[in-house]
């Protein structure tokens, strides 16, 4: 008998050695992760080739129809921006004798047939005839800073420029040639006709001399000077001719009658000066056929407001402040947020914001916290929405509104009034 101990300190008679089974193989693992990764690689490539197809069919669908857009202005930087001062005149200063400053349509020479037109300027005189005339205008916004330019009317301080160069705008800044700056004072804007009118605190400035647009031909010469990118490149002069007359655009639903140019506009160029080659102003830069129609865009195809329209819009708005017979519901709107709509259950509509003291709208019961959401048959979820389906009527026109409030909606009646501003 095997009398020998093997009761060792480490003996607890539990065969601890570890494993008796072969370690198992992690072969397949390997081979599992091996497949997704060649898996994931091929939805990558799958979705970059779904891309390039979208990307080709997108430039095909845009190549079908030109998109119009504003020569939109460009931010800057809003550093160094000057603000509004007690120093701004809040009355609106007159000429000599109590008149109203007015632009004088001079006669413009009829049109040659050959080029440069008979009595017609050097492009370096034009340009030295009218640049002291162009300034740059720097609007500081809610959200930011835009950039446009615009045109000298009179000698103490009144310029005129688009409106939505300085739509939503907080302070206006004017800087001259001569790079002194002004905060400034919208006097008025009109978003049908898309211009406004601006005054600065400056005496002996050099006002533009505006010509006869109602002269123009088709082939004449033009030039334009702006700010394109905003004032980094202020005062750049650009050439061309008169593309069309009289042609009529479509905007927000409202349409524009303006001359059609080939000289280049671009970003910022919104409120500068279209001059003939007599060294006249007959028109205002507004706007040009959106770009991303194709790869390489669109070019040569830019308009201007006509000098005939200039005056008559202006002078309005210098005399009193609005142009007579644009049509109001008397409320002001923002468009609903999506959030808002999801979480309280509203309808997709315009939030009043703001209604007139003594309005139709007022007298109706209409409050801010309403939401609009048709104007006779028309869905509406934005102001814009809402200014294509009041211009559409004249003042005095009676419109259906129907109303979101509490769960409920109910429809009234109210009365185009004229907006005064």
């Amino acid at each position: 008998m095997d009398e020998r101990n093997y009761d060792h300190p480490w003996d607890d008679s539990v065969y601890g050695t570890g494993r008796t089974e072969p370690p198992k193989s992690r072969g397949g693992i390997i081979a599992l992760l091996l497949i997704l990764v060649i898996f994931l690689c091929g939805i990558i490539t799958v979705l970059g080739i779904l891309n390039i197809k979208l990307f080709n069919q997108l430039n095909t669908l845009e190549e079908e129809g030109l998109s119009i857009a504003y020569i939109e202005n460009e931010p800057e930087n809003t550093d160094g921006l000057m603000s509004l001062s007690d120093t701004v005149p809040t009355t609106v200063p007159t000429e000599p004798g109590g008149a109203y400053p007015s632009i004088d349509l001079q006669p413009s020479p009829k049109s040659e047939d050959n080029i440069p037109q008979e009595g017609g300027k050097p492009l370096q005189d034009i340009y030295e005839d009218n640049i002291r005339s162009v300034v740059s205008i720097s609007c500081r916004l809610t959200g930011g800073s835009t950039a446009g330019t615009g045109v000298i009317l009179s000698r103490n301080g009144y310029i005129v420029t688009n409106a939505h160069v300085v739509d939503g705008a907080a302070e206006v800044s004017v800087r001259l040639t001569d790079d002194r700056e002004f905060p400034a004072q919208i006097v008025g804007a009109d978003e049908i006709s898309d211009l406004a009118v601006l005054l600065i605190q400056a005496e002996d400035l050099s006002p533009a001399q505006f010509g006869d647009s109602g002269s123009l031909r088709v082939g004449d010469s033009v030039t334009a000077i702006g700010d394109p990118l905003g004032v980094e490149f202020r005062g750049t002069y650009t050439n061309g001719i008169v593309s069309a007359i009289n042609r009529d655009v479509t905007v927000d639903g409202r349409t524009m009658t303006l001359i059609q140019t080939n000289a280049a506009l671009n970003s910022g160029n919104s409120g500068g000066p279209l001059i003939n080659c007599y060294g006249q102003v007959i028109g205002i830069n507004t706007m040009k056929i959106g770009a991303f129609t194709d790869s390489a865009g669109v070019e040569g195809l830019g308009f201007a407001i006509p000098s005939v329209t200039v005056k008559d819009i202006v002078e309005q708005i210098i005399a009193q402040g609005y142009v007579s017979g644009r049509p109001t519901l008397g409320i002001e709107g923002e468009s609903l947020d999506t959030f808002y709509q999801y979480y309280y259950r509203m309808p997709a509509g315009l939030f009043i914001t703001g209604v007139d003291r003594g309005s139709y709208a007022e007298r109706s019961g209409i409050e801010e916290g309403d939401i609009l959401i048709y104007v006779d048959d028309i869905r509406i979820t934005s102001l814009d929405e809402l200014n294509r389906a009041i211009y559409a009527h004249e003042v005095g026109d009676t419109v259906t509104v129907t109303i979101y409030r509490g769960g409920k909606t109910a429809s009234v009646e109210l009365i185009l009034t004229e907006d005064k501003g």
